[in-house]
C-alpha cells in the first residue's frame, strides 16, 4: 500500500467527517470508498462508451438497424409480460 496525500479545504473535511459519523466509519473509510466508488463509475462509464462504440460501428458496417418505434413497443410489450418476437434489424427505407 502507498500513500497519498490529500488537501482538503477546511469545509470539506468537515462534511466529510460529519458524514463519515453518520455511516459509522472514519474519514479514513469514507474517503477510500468514495474513491473507489468513483473510480468505478468511470470504469462504468468507460466499458458502457466501448460497448456503444462497438454497437455503433457494427451498425454502420451492416447498415441495418431496428426503427425505434418497433423497439420501443417491444420492449412495452416485454415489460407488461407480454410474450412478443423480437423485431428483426433491417436497412432502413430512405
Amino acid at each position: 500500500m502507498s500513500t497519498t496525500t490529500i488537501r482538503l479545504p477546511e469545509d470539506l473535511k468537515a462534511r466529510v467527517a460529519e458524514a463519515a459519523k453518520r455511516a459509522g466509519t472514519t474519514s479514513h473509510s469514507f474517503i477510500l470508498d468514495a474513491i473507489a466508488e468513483k473510480a468505478a463509475q468511470e470504469e462504468q462509464r468507460a466499458n458502457f462508451d466501448q460497448v456503444a462504440e462497438e454497437r455503433h460501428a457494427r451498425i454502420a458496417a451492416s447498415g441495418q438497424t431496428i426503427p425505434w418505434h418497433e423497439m420501443r413497443v417491444y420492449l412495452e410489450n416485454r415489460i407488461a409480460g407480454n410474450a412478443v418476437n423480437r423485431p428483426t434489424a433491417r436497412k432502413p427505407v430512405r
